[in-house]
């Protein structure tokens, strides 16, 4: 599947103040591709860059085969755009603002705009002065998604959303994949990036640090398992077992908690010979692994990619 954005050592730098650096990743056509990364991290910076709201120091980027800067008007016919914080004439209601937007962008389907409002349960009628901060933020959103576009860029849309308003907005990202447009949305979110993406890259300091599938990110750290036996457990029965980081004493005798890398089937087979009576394993989330890409320790290090999704 070919890409809808190839983004090839983007640069970005606000004087002495850190933008983004050496940033270089690719998103296929159809694909939902999530931007981890805490405030500050860069998530921003890149979109705005990609929407040609800025102007890179280096690198290339295109969106749908398109240069980013130099055919910026034929980038934007192929977008749905949320901004970080999406404002507009406070003196318009939330009607005025689509049917607005709706114009400038030609042909809608009513219908289509229609369904958005109502799951996202957004009165039309106020103006957007009266309205709350989610509320705000729904109007946003359904202008990004209104007129289904082949590529939606949604910098933290869920901000400011109440639970159920997020599991809508879920749903329906999960419906544009599936329509076949392309998603590529920023969070510190953890789990909107669990619910909708396929992928996910991982900034830190301006940097790329990681991109891959969110099933693979979960295979790169260990696994919590607590081992019961019929009687007393000893931690020398895994000490050198591989992929066993650690064994410590449980709650009782016939406890043990360990910490395994990956594959679990040698700590299986050994747990059965000693008479496992019950065996509780815990996989991580990807807040764990987030984390452990923010740990003090951890230096950013070049991007590790995989191929495009199919």
């Amino acid at each position: 599947m070919k890409p809808m954005i190839v983004v090839d050592k983007l640069t970005k730098t606000y004087g002495s103040s850190r933008g983004i650096e050496d940033v270089s990743f690719e998103i296929a056509e159809g694909e939902v591709f999530g931007f981890l990364g805490p405030n500050g991290a860069g998530k921003t910076t890149t979109m705005r860059t990609l929407m040609g709201l800025l102007h890179p120091a280096s690198g290339k980027a295109t969106i749908g085969g398109f240069d980013c800067w130099a055919q910026s008007t034929e980038v934007k016919r192929l977008v749905g755009y949320l901004p970080g914080e999406f404002a507009f004439d406070p003196a318009l209601t939330g009607a005025q603002i689509l049917q607005y937007l709706g114009n400038l962008r030609g042909t809608i389907d009513q219908a289509y705009t229609k369904q958005l409002v109502d799951r996202l349960g957004l009165d039309l009628s106020k103006k957007f002065r009266a309205y709350s901060r989610g509320n705000k933020q729904k109007v946003g959103v359904i202008q990004a998604f209104m007129h289904k576009p082949p590529l939606l860029i949604l910098d933290e849309p869920t901000g400011g959303l109440d639970p159920l308003n997020q599991q809508e907005f879920y749903k329906i990202v999960n419906e544009t994949g599936a329509n076949g447009q392309t998603v590529f949305l920023s969070s510190h979110i953890l789990p909107e990036v669990e619910h909708t993406c396929d992928r996910v890259g991982i900034i830190r300091d301006g940097r790329l640090v990681r991109v891959d599938r969110v099933t693979a990110l979960k295979e790169l750290q260990q696994r919590q398992l607590e081992i019961a036996f019929a009687g007393p457990a000893s931690v020398d029965w895994f000490a050198q077992v591989p992929g066993v980081l650690s064994v410590q004493q449980g709650a009782t005798p016939e406890q043990l908690h360990l910490t395994v890398h990956k594959d679990l089937a040698h700590v299986i087979q050994l747990a059965a010979q000693h008479g496992a009576t019950n065996i509780i394993t815990r996989e991580p989330s990807l807040e764990e692994i987030f984390l452990h890409f923010y740990e003090p320790d951890a230096a950013p290090r070049p991007t590790e990619q995989v191929a495009l999704a199919h």
